[in-house]
């Protein structure tokens, strides 16, 4: 019995603790939410062209109402986590309030016992009215332990009515936090509810120049069709070479980079993601398909810098019209590529570690956007399962 009261012990505190682990990380997590949104305005302030208002615009303002939601859904699972605390710390009240209880009537017994042997008098005749000296001093060592079982039974109910107090001042806590939550949770849903508003409200302004964004998008397509073409020659010719050469590729440096999937760094130290890999319908004219991305494309600061994401070689540099200069860097079996740089910073054949400086961006208006592809060989990634939330 002993064993299964200290296993529910251990797994009541073991919980607990996984529940304060959870509660720090979700506030952590919130805390890069909202920094990303608040970038995301930022953003939204230096964006003054029209043709982004019609692209990058509207896709930053999906992306804060995306973030808005998972701030709400991580602030539910908060309330609910606290919930379930309080939950448990009422029980454990209730549970230390009964042994009170318990000991309460026991004292009172115990007082009451005394009370009508307070007289000394009685205490010695009752030893003395013994049949022997055994049966006395039985009587002796009970009046004596008696007095004692006092003093200990008022001590552990002054014990056990502290840790009650205790116990109820962290309840206390838990429900001014509970409320404290939910007031941020309103908050936010304020906050939602209004940016969900601003959303629709460009859509329907946007949903106005169909026909310039349908042009628009067939010049567009026109560009993405150029990259991936030229990409495409690009990474079949290295790859013969490599073949025709006999060259070794570097599996040791191919594994490696395998191995970080999900943990590559982003070329960018601060964005968002504003394009993503695939096939998507337009957010606003939905029966309009978005050309093919081969790649993923960040909204950021104006001019600013890009970093290679793995240690590698620089294979090439290559100019395209509406993708500026492009860097492709190989790793072993892998190729990234980073484009719309205004000015690279490395050269072909050149030896890279993770993190170095590629160059800075092209300034557009008063922001600039970074297109980035992953290739293993002439096999397209979807950059976003390999770089690190």
């Amino acid at each position: 019995m002993k064993r299964w009261l200290l296993f529910l012990l251990v797994l009541f505190a073991a919980t607990a603790a996984f529940g304060q682990q959870d509660v720090s990380k979700q506030k952590e997590r919130k805390r890069q939410i909202e920094e990303e949104i608040n970038f995301i305005d930022r953003q939204l302030k230096t964006i003054t062209s029209k043709q982004k208002a019609t692209t990058e615009q509207l896709s930053l303002i999906r992306r804060r109402v995306t973030n808005r939601k998972s701030i709400i859904n991580d602030l539910d699972k908060r309330i609910a986590v606290i919930d379930d605390a309080m939950t448990q710390k009422q029980r454990e009240i209730n549970r230390l309030q009964k042994e009170l209880d318990t000991l309460e009537i026991y004292y009172s017994k115990l007082i009451y016992n005394t009370y009508k042997n307070r007289d000394s008098r009685v205490w010695f005749l009752y030893i003395l009215s013994s049949e022997n000296i055994g049966q006395g001093y039985r009587r002796f060592a009970f009046l004596k332990s008696l007095a004692g079982e006092v003093s200990s039974q008022a001590e552990k109910m002054r014990a056990k009515q502290a840790e009650l107090e205790e116990e109820r001042a962290k309840l206390a806590e838990m429900r001014a936090e509970a409320k404290a939550t939910r007031a941020e949770r309103e908050d936010e849903y304020r906050k939602l509810v209004a940016e969900e508003k601003k959303s629709k409200d460009d859509m329907k302004r946007l949903a106005k120049s169909e026909k310039q964004y349908r042009a628009d998008l067939a010049a567009k397509k026109k560009e993405v069709d150029r990259l991936n073409k030229e990409i495409q020659k690009l990474l079949q010719s290295t790859v013969a070479e490599q073949k025709k050469d006999k060259t070794r590729i570097d599996t040791a440096l191919s594994d490696e980079f395998a191995k970080n999937k999900g943990k590559l760094p982003w070329p960018l130290k601060q964005g968002v993601i504003v394009e993503r890999f695939g096939v998507h319908n337009h957010p606003v004219y939905t029966n309009l398909k978005l050309p093919d991305n081969p790649g993923i494309t960040f909204s950021t600061t104006k001019g600013a810098d890009v970093y290679s994401v793995f240690s590698g070689e620089v294979r090439k540099i290559i100019v395209m019209p509406g993708y500026n200069q492009c860097v492709l860097v190989q790793h072993g079996e892998y190729f990234t590529l980073y484009c719309k740089l205004g000015k690279v910073s490395v050269k072909s054949g050149q030896k890279i570690e993770t993190g170095a400086r590629l160059g800075t961006l092209e300034a557009d208006g008063n922001s600039s956007t970074l297109h980035f592809q992953l290739w293993k060989g002439t096999d397209k990634q979807d950059p976003e399962k390999w770089l690190t939330k």
